[in-house]
């Protein structure tokens, strides 16, 4: 039993000693020394073998076939891996070369489309004929030009001498708030309404009108959230509401949302707002731009739904929004429509600019699944969201009417919560530590844009019922975990366990459930 110890202790020590030399000569003469190797084998097996005894032999045979599965084993996982690789890859490159195929598609057939417009525009003029004049000639056969969209065949009747405006929707927009008032006043019920009544008004509503059901948490972020920025986010997987919500609320506010849905071949602004077309001396104006303007009239909330927005890149058709709304400044929120303003303009353009109104929240709905793209840092960074991962239980509910809001008594209650129920320094103190933290350990900072968010958020959140640590523990888990998602968590998993600690220590052992949460969810995935 004794030689059976000896011999592989020999063994094991020969074979490593091999097995280095062979790998550090393996570029040279790779296998030079093998043969000799197995000759070495072969000799230290004869010195021991014949003492082997019963239990030797049966551990050698033991260890061979330990030793040839464990050899068997290992290459078949790298060939399992690699088999997983090379499809994932291909899937990939599949994928990205379709979605490159159907934006180039879309790009050539407008650049064919305005250049057929050119065309037709330079055969007009050769026979002496205007643009306005092919329109109506066109008309008056019973056929629509090519180029007229959906939005100003709807027009036609809707504006008398729409064919001499540039923007026949706004325009009519205008004539349709100069005998209309805008004016917004609060029922007799409602008077003193604070943050958690709206709240739990609206969910109320939502349950008794319209059967659906939110959580009181997720209607306190998400309207906290309408208190700390412009750009809401609704993400989670298809049927969990996230459209249903903004059209509930449009309903409550008794001011129907906009609802624009994003199409894949969107790459730049002109497929949100409009273009203005040389051939028909017009601008083509979309519903996403009609809204906007119409909201410059109103005095109450106005949504505007981004549907499925990634399923486009959105930095790409976004970036222009994303940027103006950086600016501390909102009176300096202008986006370029025309470069040449005439005196028939809409009466709310300013030298062929629009101002986005301060009464407008863009709320995007985004699915996660392999048909869209991901959304990045830098229009999370800029952005609230909401995350939906189910449907919402069914309860009993009062039967509540809705809410006509006017924006400054909307904009007056987050006033008051700023002032009213500011982060304390001891809580602002321990997140400092906090993202000492994560800083040391994960390379990720907060940054001065979400800390500018937490002051806004938190004081929103606590005025609508929540706690103040439920209020950053919400910030934490949206705005600097989901970062931790393109981080190779497999190689963290010891820091992620310390992170929870830190955040037991720092909070205490029953606060910051949602952060915890999804460190559970990160700490599982990596077994």
């Amino acid at each position: 039993m004794e030689n059976y110890f000896n011999y592989l202790r020999e063994m094991v020590l020969a074979f490593f000693e091999n097995f280095a030399r062979w790998m550090n000569t393996r570029w040279a003469v790779p296998w030079a020394a093998v043969p000799d190797d197995f000759a070495r084998y072969g000799i230290i097996f004869d010195n021991f073998a014949s003492g082997f005894g019963f239990w030797g032999w049966f551990f050698f045979v033991l260890f061979a076939i330990f030793f040839v599965a464990a050899i068997g084993a290992l290459v078949f996982l790298i060939y399992w891996l690699l088999r997983k690789y090379i499809k994932f890859y291909r899937t990939e490159i599949d994928r990205e070369r379709l979605r490159e195929e159907v934006q180039n598609l879309q790009i050539e057939l407008y650049t064919a489309t305005q250049e057929k417009n050119r065309i037709l525009g330079l055969q007009l003029d050769s026979l002496g004929i205007s643009p306005s004049e092919s329109i109506s000639m066109g008309s008056s056969s019973g056929e629509l030009p090519a180029e007229q969209t959906e939005g100003e065949e709807g027009e036609e009747s809707a504006v008398p001498g729409e064919k001499d405006v540039r923007f026949p929707r706004l325009i009519a927009v205008d004539e349709k708030y100069a005998e209309i008032s805008t004016h917004v006043e609060l029922p007799p019920d409602a008077q003193d309404i604070s943050l958690q009544g709206i709240v739990e008004r609206f969910r109320n509503y939502a349950a008794s009108q319209l059967k659906l059901y939110y959580t009181i948490p997720a209607m306190r972020a998400f309207f906290a959230s309408m208190g700390t920025g412009k750009i809401i986010i609704l993400e989670g997987i298809s049927g969990t509401g996230k459209t249903s919500l903004p059209y509930a609320l449009g309903k409550f506010f008794q001011n129907n949302c906009t609802i624009c849905s994003v199409q894949p071949s969107w790459r730049d602004r002109s497929e949100l707002l409009g273009f203005y077309n040389d051939f028909t001396k017009k601008f083509t104006e979309t519903e996403f731009l009609r809204s906007i303007y119409e909201a410059t009239f109103r005095e109450d909330i106005n949504l505007i739904v981004l549907d499925e927005m990634n399923i486009a890149r959105i930095e790409y058709y976004f970036a222009e929004f994303l940027s103006i709304m950086e600016m501390p400044n909102p009176s300096a929120w202008n986006i370029d429509l025309i470069s040449s303003p005439q005196k028939d303009d809409p009466k709310h353009l300013r030298d062929g600019k629009l101002l986005i109104p301060q009464n407008v929240w863009f709320i995007g709905t985004a699915n996660n699944d392999d048909s869209t793209f991901t959304i990045t840092d830098k229009v999370y960074d800029r952005a609230m969201s909401l995350f939906f991962d189910n449907k919402g239980i069914a309860f009993e509910a009062p039967f509540t009417e809705g809410l006509p809001l006017p924006f400054e008594y909307l904009m007056k209650l987050y006033a008051e919560a700023n002032s009213n129920f500011p982060i304390s320094g001891k809580t602002l103190e321990k997140f400092t530590e906090l993202d000492d933290f994560v800083i040391q350990h994960f390379k990720l900072a907060f940054g001065n844009r979400i800390l500018k968010q937490l002051n806004a958020f938190v004081p929103c959140y606590v005025a609508t019922g929540g706690t103040e640590l439920e209020g950053v523990d919400y910030i934490f888990a949206t705005k600097i975990l989901k970062k931790f998602e393109s981080l190779n968590i497999a190689h963290l998993r010891d820091d992620l366990i310390e992170l929870d600690a830190k955040l037991t220590k720092l909070f205490g052992k029953a606060e910051f459930k949602m952060s915890k949460a999804k460190i559970a969810g990160f700490l599982k995935d990596v077994g």
